[in-house]
């Protein structure tokens, strides 16, 4: 799995990531997602964005096959923001707008869950940067498809 990783990591990492996404298509879904996650804590911006938008495309391209698991990917996310979890969640709320971005299924059925992170009397997420990144997700979403945000629209 580590090597694996690296080669993620090393398309990530290229300036030129947006031609390679192809590259990305082709290998295993379920890997691919697997270390997409585990870099959406890396302190490069350059590797942190590109795999924020990888992960979209990648789990876009599962939800046509297998929604469920897709749905899957979108708990697990969701999971990593949750106090129980353990753990923080860096880059959780970013990727999350990314998948519902490029997928409108998706978007219709999660939306409201990003939205509750960023809401102080739904389901407020407490860490400053962590918020930062929330709302920065619905603003990412707002662009493509604002009917989902309206009523948060004084937040973005």
């Amino acid at each position: 799995m580590k090597q694996f990783k690296n080669r993620i990591y090393e398309i990530l990492k290229d300036e030129g990531f947006a031609g390679n996404m192809e590259v990305i298509h082709s290998l295993p879904a379920k890997k691919t997602v697997n270390a997409l996650i585990s870099l959406l804590y890396h302190p490069n911006q350059t590797v942190k964005q590109n795999g924020i938008y990888a992960i979209g495309a990648v789990v876009s391209k599962i939800a046509e096959k297998n929604m469920e698991y897709a749905r899957v990917i979108m708990r697990r996310l969701m999971w990593s923001l949750n106090d129980e979890s353990g753990g923080i969640g860096w880059g959780a709320p970013l990727a999350m707008a990314e998948i519902m971005a490029q997928n409108n299924k998706l978007a219709e059925e999660y939306c409201k869950i990003l939205i509750s992170y960023a809401l102080e009397d739904r389901n407020p997420i407490d860490f400053k940067e962590l918020k930062q990144e929330v709302i920065l997700g619905l603003k990412r979403l707002n662009l493509v498809r604002p009917d989902l945000l309206s009523d948060v629209a004084h937040l973005l």
